[in-house]
């Protein structure tokens, strides 16, 4: 049976990118075997945070991924700080890691440069990435593009380990999005969407109000032209037309097709009706979810005692092969 696991950091309010871009194919990959989704709470204290945020936006990531169509029966989500074998399958993984492995990634290369001092974690969090995935033994990891050296990373630990230490990891392999794997910002369309860079108006949230979400695609930035046409110089108009056919289902070459002779202004209107349409039950179940803390909390706990059940046993033969407990 095929195994699937990800995670996704709680960092904040999730936005249109991390759902084109993950949480859609966490949804749709669910029911290829067993899934598991992991909110990898531990990750996010490897840089400057605020305990109280951590764990609302914990709380937060959670519900969104439920709103967006995780159903308890068919995965299993959980937090990952409930599950103690991710950092103690982290510091065993460490054995195998390498410095020179970890000084390339380019995270780790972005978030240090020009910081004077910088946390261990922030140089060492990949190894924790990889037991993220190995200790489910998985075989597909929804990823984004962005994502893709990670996931190598992890692949050369597993086969690191099963030579030194025998066989056991499958060598996972990344599901990455034929479409949409990188979002971009409406503004400032040669960036990628996101809540930490850019401004306001170029971030799509999951829970905008439909006016909102209209408004800023209808202000998006595009060309001096006026051809619905992908092209050089014309990022902002392909970014567009690719959420369209997301929210659509249409092709982006039929798109092109239909908007001949058309404006700017009919074709935003017409994705802005789309990309609203498209988000208007995610958010409406994201608000009753957190209206229900409780009922919230009751899933995640029942997701960590079924990811204990099968990291647990990842763990301990982990531990075996490598000479612990006698």
């Amino acid at each position: 049976m095929t195994r699937v696991c990800s995670g996704i950091q709680p960092t904040g309010t999730k936005h249109l990118g991390n759902y084109i871009g993950a949480i859609r194919h966490y949804v749709t990959d669910q029911d290829l075997g067993e899934a598991f989704y992991c909110i990898v709470d531990l990750h996010s204290i490897s840089v400057p945070y605020d305990p109280a945020e951590l764990s609302e936006n914990t709380l937060d990531t959670a519900a969104t991924l439920l709103a967006a169509g995780l159903e308890p029966s068919r995965c299993t989500l959980f937090i990952q700080s409930d599950v103690d074998a991710h950092a103690i399958g982290a510091w065993l993984l460490g054995a195998v890691a390498t410095m020179g492995e970890l000084r390339r990634m380019t995270q780790f290369k972005e978030k240090s440069h020009g910081q004077d001092s910088v946390s261990i974690d922030l140089f060492s969090y990949p190894v924790l990435q990889a037991a993220d995935i190995l200790l489910y033994r998985a075989d597909r990891v929804p990823v984004g593009d962005d994502q893709r050296q990670y996931l190598e990373l992890a692949r050369d630990i597993a086969q690191r380990f099963n030579h030194r230490f025998g066989e056991l990891f499958p060598l996972p392999e990344a599901a990455i999005p034929s479409s949409g794997g990188r979002v971009m910002d409406l503004q400032q369309p040669t960036g990628k969407m996101s809540t930490t860079g850019g401004v306001p108006q170029g971030t799509v949230l999951l829970i905008d109000p439909p006016e909102v979400v209209a408004s800023k695609i209808r202000s998006a930035v595009t060309d001096s032209g006026r051809e619905v046409r992908r092209g050089e110089g014309k990022e902002g108009i392909a970014n567009l037309i690719e959420l369209f056919s997301i929210a659509s289902g249409r092709g982006e070459d039929e798109i092109e097709a239909a908007y001949e002779g058309k404006g700017y202004g009919d074709f935003k209107a017409d994705v802005a009706d789309a990309v609203v349409e498209m988000l208007r039950p995610v958010r409406e179940r994201y608000l009753e979810l957190r209206a229900d803390e409780p009922s919230l909390r009751s899933i995640l706990e029942a997701g960590a005692e079924r990811a204990r059940s099968v990291a647990d046993l990842t763990l301990s033969e982990m531990r075996r092969r490598m000479g612990f407990g006698g």
